[in-house]
């Protein structure tokens, strides 16, 4: 299987919800939103946009997904594949459940592989003054 069939497969997965199938696409020390430089959103605490590490943080990260945002769409708008290193074009519309506050954004997922073909990073390349702001309903001290 390729990893852009991979990774439909899991946002076809997120679509209905099921994390465990999700899961399985991980490698075990998979890093989720590991930076090397400073990232404005982790610094401001956007529940859904921290740093995690293993299967059980990108667990972690969908759970804050479903406690923190109401989506009104997600889609996929394009998937482009390079060596070991698949980026998918998304559109949504979503609700931050603890500010009321209703974003759209277009962002790029960053998907990383290893030869097995299983995840071993990913990270969102979006707005961030928009997450920032739906978390935390302003934008006053975001550096």
């Amino acid at each position: 299987m390729s990893n852009v069939q991979t990774v439909q497969q899991m946002y076809e997965a997120f679509g209905r919800g099921d994390v465990a199938a999700i899961l399985e696409k991980m490698s075990d020390g998979v890093e989720w939103e590991s930076w090397g430089v400073d990232n404005t959103a982790q610094g401001a605490g956007v529940p859904w946009l921290e740093r995690r590490s293993g299967k059980g943080g990108v667990g972690e990260f969908f759970g804050a997904v479903a406690s923190s945002l109401e989506f009104h769409s997600f889609e996929p708008q394009s998937i482009l594949e390079g060596p070991h290193q698949v980026a998918a074009i998304i559109r949504f519309d979503a609700t931050a459940k603890e500010t009321g506050e209703r974003f759209t954004d277009e962002e790029i997922h960053l998907w990383t592989f290893d030869d097995d073909g299983k995840v071993t990073g990913m990270r969102h390349f979006g707005d961030t003054a928009k997450h920032i702001k739906a978390a935390k309903g302003s934008l006053t001290g975001v550096s």
